[in-house]
């Protein structure tokens, strides 16, 4: 959708207003992880009025079934009624009621494996299934209020990963490039790490130097020797006849953590089908991890989309801590 610019006039003295166009935010960058959410509703009636809703007493019958079905809808429907909520693929929806001395309170769960939250499709199902108690109760009770509609809680998303690094925690970031080391082509993807790095609170060491695998191997066994925690390296990692950093980096390695590169390789390729002929590895030397990235910019960007922050639950691991 094009954005508008919010244009005001005035019609015979009457301030009249467009408003301001919008979009839907992208989320193509994203991951899938496990989105949960759980929201509630409360539909407060009489005390009688909830003693024929428990009896099954009343004009419009199995209220609690039907606005069970009517939740459950609604949740998968709420792209359609929100229009900046993208389509999801649902993988659970539960509605519970409790009946109170005064209300019923309906508690919507919503769960899924994709890019964005679900805390909308778990506030509609309850808004929804709120209506439906409201509308079949209705004929027996005029004094019936929606009096509260709200989420109770909500997970997933990378947010939800708080990764714990070492104490002084150091990363480098080594640009393997003849012609970048020459001064014939500027270095785009090693600034894009150095940036991510930041975003993330870490400051790193940065240095070009061309595809040469001796000087590459020293300068990755330097910078372990030095207690660098985490290298990235940008370069190399092609099909090229000077293509050596993913060579250097395995003849330094203690071993390889091939997941790392599995998961960028995978986040990678369902945008280009190019993303299979990266060789780049993940390896750990002592209590150091080195992993080639992409020469490319959209390369770099989308293997850190794919790894982090979960790369830094490896020093967790390393420290002796396990996944707790």
């Amino acid at each position: 959708m094009t954005s508008q610019k919010l244009a005001v006039k005035k019609e015979k003295g009457n301030t009249v207003s467009q408003l301001q166009g919008g979009q839907m935010r992208s989320v193509t960058d994203k991951i899938d992880t496990h989105r949960i959410a759980t929201a509630v509703s409360s539909v407060r009636a009489k005390p009688e009025t909830l003693e024929r809703l428990k009896a099954n007493d009343v004009p419009k019958k199995d209220v609690l079934l039907m606005a069970r079905a009517a939740g459950i809808m609604a949740a998968k429907k709420t792209s359609e009624l929100i229009p900046y909520c993208h389509p999801l693929p649902i993988d659970v929806v539960e509605i519970h009621f409790e009946i109170t001395a005064d209300a019923v309170v309906i508690t919507a769960l919503v769960e899924a494996l994709w890019k964005t939250g679900v805390e909308m499709e778990a506030l509609t199902a309850a808004s929804v299934a709120a209506l439906t108690v409201y509308d079949m109760l209705k004929p027996v009770d005029k004094d019936l209020e929606i009096v509260s509609t709200r989420l109770l809680r909500k997970k997933g998303g990378k947010s939800g990963f708080r990764e714990w690094t070492p104490e002084g925690f150091k990363t480098a970031v080594i640009v393997t490039s003849d012609g970048t080391a020459q001064g014939k082509r500027e270095d785009k993807s090693g600034k894009i790490i150095r940036e991510r790095l930041e975003a993330h609170g870490l400051t790193a060491l940065y240095k070009v130097i061309p595809d040469d695998k001796e000087l590459i191997r020293a300068t990755l066994t330097a910078y372990c020797d030095e207690g660098v925690h985490l290298i990235l390296t940008t370069g190399g990692t092609g099909l090229g006849p000077r293509d050596v950093t993913v060579e250097a980096t395995a003849e330094i390695m203690d071993r390889e953590i091939p997941g790392i590169m599995e998961a960028a390789r995978s986040y990678g390729q369902r945008r280009t089908p190019y993303a299979m002929l990266s060789r780049g590895l993940a390896a750990q030397r002592g209590n150091s991890l080195i992993i080639n990235l992409p020469g490319s910019s959209n390369g770099v960007r989308e293997s850190l989309n794919a790894i982090f922050p979960g790369i830094l639950h490896a020093y967790s691991m390393m420290g002796g801590g396990g996944h707790s």
